[in-house]
């Protein structure tokens, strides 16, 4: 099969001696047909050169002059050597960082096309039950109709946006490849990654357990990214000197933890995470002194944990040493002043090195205590060495020889907060990381995570920095990952997985302009937080958006220097100003505030956070390199500057808060804050890994999960009665992003039909009427194809989703739970705001305490009473009451309807399957329920009996 390289190449090239290639240089008769043998004699070659694959083989088969195998169609033994290199022939491919999969047309098809046949027949089915009224009962008709009316309108918001689900996956090597490799622009093989901000919020110790915060910071201390490019912030926003030296001990505690885990490849490294999993420790581990080192480790990491547990005791009696040390002096000072005046002091908190603690004290006083205290920044770990430092053996106990020990820069904060100013709870909080994190390390992406979501795969900011830096990856404002629990219960009775919403909303949101934030496991673009809009954006309009155009938008490079301009005189009219204002959201931001350091930031976060330009298609990239000078030493002026920019009064006169960093107003900021970049243009990643990226912890009580819940939902119609109504959306939020966003603000409001729908079965029951005159072969028929449509429509979601059956059960009995419980109470605390202006709260008013302390599933069986139960509670008596009140109806009627009754019997058995997981957890364990419970379930029962025998009385009665 060999071939001459001088055959058809040689006929081509006869007339000419000389040929100039593409770059401009002459090449010899030889030279050039070398070169046009390898790009027209074999196509085989090129395309095997496209592939993204190993090139150990075609490095071989050129240096060692193979003669079989593919080598032999270019290489001739007898033809002398031309000076060619390899590199010149075998240029590497470029590789995307990340590809799109779509979901298989086998599986996405059938769903389209089983969503359109249910809307069609939903259409006709209600277009029927209009023209068919049951004149008997126009009262349940009407009711029924309205619900089925928005029933189905609603499911179409929900059920459009999950049209076009895609899959994504990285490329971690090509990441390391274009990044931290050797090259000419990188002769030292230094990382040329960005920096990565991390931010970690807290408010309250006593709720928030710092050993669980402890456990998050170790984690993100070993995370696998640049040391000296990972900066860690965590945000107390209750001052407590607990949390403060809870951090402390953490960091000293990962100078062994950290090196530890990379040395053995630990997975996970939240060191409670990993001690108590049920897995052989073991398993792929090969170096010889692992077993000593992670025994020693765990006797390491119980101590830590003691060490914390005991920190509330050891401030205490530090405290009150101190404070007996300064009254002694005060009384002493007084006896050789000869005062006979008594000067009380106060019981001040101090700390480790013998001074006052400026935060929040034990002993609450002014300046010292809950929302007034002063500005709070200490580095508990130092700004790292740029080269690495290698630890050695510590005299049997841990041997780090050839392991890097340095850990990333900590920094504890605490805002400033006085009396007298709006702090603006979790938004303003994490506003203050943004503008601290600025001046003090100013990576171009944040990572945001709450104090119980640990990093459970240590290459989760690889996996998501490769949608970053990809091609196109300057019109990302975040990569949301999806939310994955620990500690749920292994039946997950209310649903706390959530999966249908993170594996199938979420994923099919993907398809569309992007995710939405949901407020932790979020890496975000700082430029874009920032309030500027995407280099490029696409206007939508007509009907359904199908027209598309390149938004008139300004290169990052001139919105700069327009808030430069704009910062020097706000009154004069710029040239530089965006080219349209269709939109409040469109115009450029202008007021960060008076700090020049912050101001000046902003252009190299916005640089440095630019994709690498190493292909024509890479649109306002860097040059590769330009990330590997070491970041420069923190000194006093700087840190000054970053206690400036955390008091309380530095957002007056600004737009924090408006358009700038989280959005205030809301108590669910982080959908608002997504939406508003998805409004300026920008797009959102869902980045779902093989191994889970974070993990956290959920309430697996019902009480608490209704209350979870409830927050959300009042923050939707907090959502839906403002500016941020998607109703009111710029050009650039793609028509189906719209309705999603929508769906966000009107789903709270389905509960008021629900609860109605949920009653309508018992009502039925006791009536002895149905909502259909009758039910005959037209409405079964309906009820048949919508329920077997609906069926499979859920099989292919799960399909695609890759959820299963019980959690998408699961998911349908907590809806009906939730929307009669938690999103009722959302609706009704919304309309009184808003009409009324009255902010109720619903609270817990009897708990009962846990049994057995060993259960770590004990509390799911507490029963905490709330008046979010009372129609839940309502709704299923009513329905039991009626099964009985219908049954007994029926058996002894002169001339039965057994077909109402069925046909009331068998969706009150819906209704109550659905509302199986709340009676079960009324019950408590091993059906113990609360005194209360009986209470209220016995004058329910009496009230809705009496009810009805006064509205319906027998027929006896009615005739005397």
């Amino acid at each position: 099969m060999a071939t001459n390289p001088s055959g058809s190449g040689d006929r081509l090239l006869q007339n000419k001696a000389l040929r100039r290639t593409s770059s401009g240089r002459v090449v010899s008769d030889n030279e050039s047909d070398r070169q046009l043998s390898l790009t027209t004699g074999s196509n085989k070659f090129m395309s095997f050169k496209n592939q993204p694959t190993d090139l150990d083989q075609q490095c071989w088969l050129y240096e060692s002059r193979g003669t079989y195998g593919i080598g032999n169609a270019y290489n001739d033994k007898d033809e002398p050597e031309t000076g060619t290199k390899l590199a010149a022939i075998l240029d590497k491919p470029w590789k995307p960082l990340t590809r799109k999969t779509q979901v298989p047309p086998s599986v996405l098809s059938p769903y389209r096309f089983l969503v359109a046949i249910r809307l069609v027949v939903q259409v006709l089915f209600l277009s029927w039950r209009l023209q068919n009224p049951n004149f008997d009962a126009m009262w349940l008709w009407g009711i029924s109709i309205s619900c089925e009316i928005w029933f189905a309108i609603s499911w179409l918001l929900d059920q459009l946006p999950k049209l076009n689900p895609i899959n994504r996956a990285t490329d971690l090597v090509a990441l390391k490849d274009k990044f931290e490799r050797k090259s000419p622009e990188n002769p030292t093989g230094r990382s040329d990654l960005p920096g990565v901000d991390v931010f970690i919020s807290t408010a309250d110790p006593d709720k928030e357990p710092p050993l669980v915060t402890a456990n998050t910071i170790l984690s993100i201390l070993a995370v696998e990214w640049p040391i000296e490019k990972v900066s860690i912030y965590i945000s107390d926003d209750g001052g407590a000197i607990l949390t403060f030296e809870a951090m402390a001990e953490a960091v000293e505690f990962g100078h062994l933890w950290v090196p530890f885990c990379r040395k053995h490849n630990i997975e996970p490294r939240n060191p409670e995470s990993y001690f108590t999993q049920k897995t052989d420790p073991t398993k792929n581990k090969k170096r010889a002194d692992f077993v000593k080192d992670h025994r020693w480790m765990k006797r390491e990491y119980d101590e830590f944990k003691v060490r914390i547990n005991g920190l509330p005791d050891v401030i205490r009696k530090r405290g009150e040493r101190y404070n007996h040390r300064e009254e002694m002096k005060e009384k002493k000072s007084e006896r050789s002043g000869g005062s006979e005046e008594s000067f009380h002091l106060p019981k001040a908190t101090w700390m480790a090195d013998g001074t006052h603690w400026p935060g929040t004290w034990f002993t609450p006083t002014v300046d010292h205590k809950k929302g007034d205290h002063a500005g709070i920044i200490q580095l508990m770990s130092k700004v790292p060495e740029t080269d690495p430092v290698m630890g050695e053996d510590n005299e049997g106990k841990l041997d780090f020889t050839d392991v890097d020990i340095r850990l990333p820069m900590f920094v504890y904060v605490s805002r400033e907060k006085r009396p007298g100013y709006d702090h603006q709870k979790k938004a303003g909080a994490m506003n203050a990381l943004v503008r601290a994190s600025a001046i003090l390390s100013n990576g171009p992406f944040i990572l945001n995570l709450d104090c119980d979501h640990y990093i459970y795969n240590s290459m989760a900011i690889r996996e998501g920095m490769c949608f970053m830096l990809d091609r196109g990856g300057d019109r990302v404002c975040y990569i949301q990952f999806p939310q994955r629990f620990e500690g749920i219960d292994p039946s997950d009775r209310y649903a706390n997985h959530n999966t249908v919403f993170f594996d199938g909303n979420m994923r099919a949101l993907d398809g569309l302009q992007g995710p939405v934030y949901v407020g932790t496991g979020c890496m975000f673009r700082r430029y874009a937080l920032y309030g500027f809009s995407p280099p490029r954006a696409i206007e939508y309009s007509g009907i359904v958006g199908q027209k598309r155009k390149p938004a008139a938008t300004l290169s990052p490079g001139r919105s700069l220097q327009a808030v430069r301009a704009q910062d020097h005189d706000d009154d004069h009219d710029h040239d530089t100003s965006p080219p349209t204002e269709e939109h409040p959201d469109l115009n450029l931001p202008k007021k960060f505030g008076n700090s020049n350091m912050f101001v000046d930031s902003i252009a190299v976060a916005e640089y440095q956070g630019r994709p690498l330009a190493d292909h024509v298609s890479v649109k306002n990239g860097r040059p590769a390199g330009a990330l590997l000078a070491p970041r420069p030493p923190l000194d006093a002026l700087t840190v000054a500057e970053a206690i400036t920019v955390i008091s309380c009064w530095y957002e007056e006169n600004t737009e924090w808060g408006e358009r700038i960093g989280w959005i205030y107003g809301s108590v669910t900021e982080d959908v608002v804050t997504g939406y508003r970049m998805h409004n300026r243009g920008w797009r959102s990643i869902y980045c779902i890994t093989k191994r889970d990226a974070f993990r956290g912890t959920a309430p697996i009580n019902l009480t608490d999960r209704l209350h979870q819940v409830l927050r959300w939902a009042t923050g939707s119609v907090e959502i839906f009665f403002s500016k941020n109504n998607a109703f009111l959306a710029s050009s650039r939020l793609k028509f189906l992003q719209r309705i999603a966003y929508i769906n966000v603000g009107m789903y709270p409001f389905t509960s008021i039909f629900l609860v109605a729908y949920l009653f309508l079965p018992a009502l039925c029951m006791f009536t002895g009427q149905f909502i259909v005159p009758n039910i005959d072969a037209t409405f079964l028929t309906y009820l048949l194809i919508m329920t077997i449509t609906l069926a499979l429509i859920s099989l292919l979601e799960v399909k695609w989703s890759g959820i299963a059956l019980e959690e998408w059960w699961r998911n349908e009995q907590f809806w009906a739970i939730g929307g009669s419980s938690a999103h009722l109470g959302a609706v009704i605390q919304g309309l009184l705001k808003v009409i009324a202006g009255i902010e109720i709260s619903f609270t817990l008013t009897s708990k009962s305490a846990a049994e057995d302390d060993e259960d770590i599933y004990a509390d799911l069986y507490v029963v905490k009473w709330s008046s979010l139960f009372v129609m839940p509670l309502t709704i299923c008596i009513t329905n039991i009451v009626a099964l009985i009140m219908g049954t007994a109806r029926t058996l002894f009627s002169v001339i039965p309807q057994w077909n109402k009754l069925f046909g009331g019997a068998f969706f009150s058995f819906w209704v109550l399957a659905h509302m199986y997981p709340f009676m079960k957890g009324l019950m408590g364990r091993r059906g113990k329920m609360t005194t209360i419970i009986y209470v209220w379930a016995g004058v329910l029962s009496i009230t809705i009996s009496l009810l009805w025998i006064t509205i319906s009385p027998p027929d006896e009665i009615r005739k005397m």
